[in-house]
């Protein structure tokens, strides 16, 4: 049972991270001619305090049409806009360069920040808030079993993300959380809001975390891409990560055009 056990567990997440570990950020390479200038080979690989790297685990999904995701959390926005939601950062690397492209196209988004990725840069914490974004607690460490743990474990933890981020920016907005892998429980969600939070789920995930073996940025990119117009609609949450997806931002050069042409993009309230 241990091995089964094991071999489970290796298929979850919230990106690429394996819990408790430091990681290699750039584990996806970007290899767009549109990579930010900074982000060199030696930049995108180095060792930095991260999020746990896993795989997503396999999640069930709402059934089309709901509006309301596990555990009673937020799949839309309430509106007619569409939310555009960053997660697993803030990466020295990939969090500026999302932040320029939003920024060229006067887009808002929401970011979920990892806790520990928060207290080890304070500066794009600031930055995120100061240019007009959302923010969103993503747990300390990324864990993917934090809602199965008793209430105040998991409120403990949420509190420790926002004071992390806090710290960085004093009197900073938290109103929404969002549970590592959507992975979410009715403790996590009342932790949450004990806290003033709302959970967030999504009812776009074009699974820029998942690389398959052999596949080429290009293909990855292209993927990105498709899915995201394929399943937006109006009102939808839409998940990415900034967190070592340097494709991920390389697809949304391609993707913001196109979605403030049909959509009006907006950070959740």
């Amino acid at each position: 049972m241990l091995v089964i056990g094991l071999a489970l567990a290796a298929l979850s997440g919230c990106g690429p991270a394996r819990e408790g570990a430091p990681v290699q950020v750039g584990v996806a390479t970007s290899t767009s001619p549109a990579a930010s200038p900074s982000a060199s080979p030696a930049a995108t690989s180095r060792t930095r305090p991260a999020v746990p790297v896993r795989k997503k685990p396999a999640r069930t999904r709402p059934a089309a049409g709901t509006v309301r995701g596990p555990a009673d959390s937020l799949m839309r926005t309430g509106d007619a806009g569409v939310a555009l939601s960053f997660d697993d950062g803030p990466d020295p690397v990939q969090t500026p360069r999302m932040l320029d492209l939003l920024r060229r196209h006067g887009v808002k988004a929401t970011f979920c920040l990892v806790g520990r990725n928060a207290a080890a840069h304070p500066d794009l914490v600031r930055r995120i808030v100061a240019e007009g974004h959302t923010l969103c607690n993503h747990t300390w460490r990324h864990s993917l079993t934090l809602g199965k743990r008793k209430a105040a474990v998991i409120e403990a933890d949420l509190r420790r993300t926002n004071d992390a981020i806090r710290a960085a920016a004093p009197g900073a907005q938290i109103r929404y959380v969002r549970a590592p892998g959507g992975n979410f429980t009715g403790a996590f969600v009342a932790a949450g809001a004990r806290l003033g939070m709302k959970s967030i789920y999504w009812q776009v995930d074009p699974r820029d975390w998942e690389h398959p073996g052999g596949e080429s940025g290009a293909a990855h990119r292209a993927k990105v891409v498709r899915s995201v117009k394929k399943h937006v609609h109006k009102g939808a949450i839409v998940l990415s990560h900034d967190y070592g997806q340097p494709e991920t931002i390389a697809a949304y050069e391609q993707l913001l055009p196109w979605l403030k042409g049909r959509y009006r993009l907006v950070a959740l309230p």
